[in-house]
C-alpha cells in the first residue's frame, strides 16, 4: 500500500513521517503518472492559492477529479487541502476547488499566522481520548451537504468532515504526536485496494 503525498508545497515531510510510524510507504505525488503508484492521496496544508495554480501547471486538476471523484480513490485533505477538495469559498470566490466534497469552508477563519493554537477535540470513530488539533490560518466548514458526515467540531463549529471517500480536516494531525487520523485514513486506503482487486 502507497499513500500519495500532493507535493505542490505544504507540510510534506510531516506526513511522510506520520506515516513511515505507522510502517506505511509514502510517494510524493508532483505530475500526472506519479499518480499510477498510489492507493490513497493527502492534500497537504500550505496556501492553497499557490497549490491549486501549481496543480494546475503540472497537469494535476483534472486526472485528480477523475481519480477521487469518478474512481473513488480515498484523499484527505487537512487545512489547505481541505479547502482544494471543498466545493468553494465563502470569503473568496475568486479561489478554484475541486468539488469533491459537498462542504463550503472559510478561510483563515481563525485569523493569521500569530493566532495559531492548539486544542483538545473529540472525534468520531477514534474512540474516547481528546485528539490535539493544532490550527495555523485554519479554514472553517461553513455549510455541510446531506450527504457529508460531520466527524468533529471546535467551539461548536465544524471542523472535519468525510463523505465517501473523501475525509477533510481544518487541523494538523501530521504536527502531533498522535496517529490515530492517519491510521484511520490508511485503513479508508486499505478497504479500497482491496475492493479493485
Amino acid at each position: 500500500m502507497i499513500i500519495g503525498i500532493l507535493s505542490m508545497q505544504g507540510a510534506i515531510e510531516e506526513h511522510e513521517a506520520a506515516f513511515r510510524k505507522l510502517d506505511l510507504t509514502t510517494l510524493r505525488v508532483k505530475k500526472p503518472v506519479d499518480l499510477q503508484s498510489v492507493d490513497g492521496l493527502v492534500f497537504p496544508g500550505g496556501e492553497s492559492t499557490t497549490m491549486i495554480r501549481l496543480m494546475a501547471l503540472s497537469g494535476l486538476f483534472e486526472p485528480l477529479a477523475e481519480l477521487i471523484g469518478r474512481k473513488k480513490m480515498p484523499v484527505y485533505g487537512t487545512c489547505a487541502g481541505m479547502i482544494l477538495l471543498s466545493k468553494g469559498v465563502t470569503n473568496y470566490s475568486e479561489q478554484r476547488c475541486l468539488g469533491l466534497i459537498d462542504i463550503w469552508v472559510e478561510r483563515n477563519a481563525f485569523g493569521r499566522q500569530i493566532d495559531s493554537f492548539e486544542a483538545p477535540i473529540m472525534i468520531d470513530d477514534l474512540g474516547k481520548e481528546a485528539f490535539p488539533a493544532v490550527f495555523i490560518r485554519a479554514p472553517l466548514i461553513r455549510h455541510i451537504g446531506p450527504e457529508v458526515r460531520l466527524m468533529a467540531t471546535y467551539r461548536q463549529e465544524a471542523i472535519m468532515a468525510r463523505q465517501d471517500n473523501v475525509l477533510v480536516s481544518a487541523f494538523h494531525p501530521e504536527l502531533t504526536g498522535d496517529l490515530r487520523i492517519h491510521m484511520y485514513f490508511s485503513q479508508m486506503v486499505s478497504g479500497w485496494r482491496h475492493s479493485q482487486s
